[in-house]
């Protein structure tokens, strides 16, 4: 009989009582500590310099798209998102006719971005791109184009702040 009520305080049963009042004390603690809070659609969090948002091409500076449709990004994406299509130009150089990126299968993974060898693609710091329907979330050429002139100078300052 001593030995069935000394087996209340064994050692499992001491720790899960141990840990489930210092629990409780940890709770209590920070109940009433202040939580940092973001009043959202004003304020915004600082991005990280490798955040990888939405896609986009990027152009030159003279304007000219830096596209030369070799196909990298397609092969390397690993979601099968990135469709290119291309044919050499009237001034001999190659260039992509249609440029398609299925955002619905995108995974954001970067590795059409290191892939580039002109770093045509970029994946910008907009994380804010949600739309009605499935297919507005499909992006061709022009959307990716308007995507880049728009975030340009955040893709260059990310890459002067990742590289300094």
């Amino acid at each position: 009989m001593l030995e069935r009520s000394m087996s209340k305080f064994s050692a499992p049963n001491f720790s899960k009582s141990y840990f489930f009042a210092k629990s409780f004390c940890t709770t209590f603690a920070n109940i009433f500590k202040s939580k940092p809070l973001v009043n959202y659609p004003f304020e915004k969090n600082p991005l990280s310099p490798e955040f990888r948002g939405e896609i986009m091409l990027r152009r030159y500076p003279n304007g000219e798209e830096r596209c030369v449709a070799c196909k990298l990004c397609e092969a390397v994406c690993p979601a099968q998102a990135i469709i290119v299509r291309g044919e050499e130009g009237a001034d001999g150089r190659p260039h992509a006719t249609s440029f398609q990126v299925n955002m619905t299968q995108c995974i954001s993974c970067g590795l059409c971005e290191e892939a580039c060898p002109v770093e045509a693609i970029a994946l910008g710091p907009n994380y804010e791109y949600s739309t009605e329907t499935k297919a507005e979330l499909v992006y061709d050429k022009e959307k990716l184009l308007s995507n880049g002139d728009r975030w340009e100078d955040a893709i260059v300052q990310r890459r002067d702040a990742k590289n300094p």
